[in-house]
């Protein structure tokens, strides 16, 4: 089957440069024409977060206003095992900021 849609000026130059254009096709029941209307996104403004380093379980990152911590352990390891990695993920963590900190002020 064969659908020829309608497309403004701005989708289709989008489209030559090799962009992909996100959006909804519609057919509308007055006209009998079928559009399609592209979704105007926004570029991404916020700046990726920093890697400050990779924890055994996770990792500590760093963005313009906050430090982030991360850690997943597997639940088919021991209870025990469990809140050591836990423990020793969140001591590296806190040695990893504060050795990021004196860095910075150096």
């Amino acid at each position: 089957m064969i659908i020829k849609v309608e497309i403004s000026d701005e989708t289709w130059a989008r489209m030559l440069t090799g962009k992909r254009v996100e959006g909804t096709l519609g057919y509308d029941l007055m006209t009998g024409k079928k559009d399609f209307r592209m979704f105007h996104r926004q570029t991404r403004s916020r700046l990726r977060d920093k890697l400050v380093k990779k924890l055994p379980w996770g990792w500590v990152k760093e963005s313009k206003e906050r430090y982030k911590t991360f850690a997943s352990v597997p639940k088919e390891m021991p209870l025990e095992e469990m809140m050591k990695a836990f423990g020793d993920d969140h001591d590296e963590a806190m040695q990893a900021i504060v050795d990021a900190e004196l860095i910075d002020r150096a």
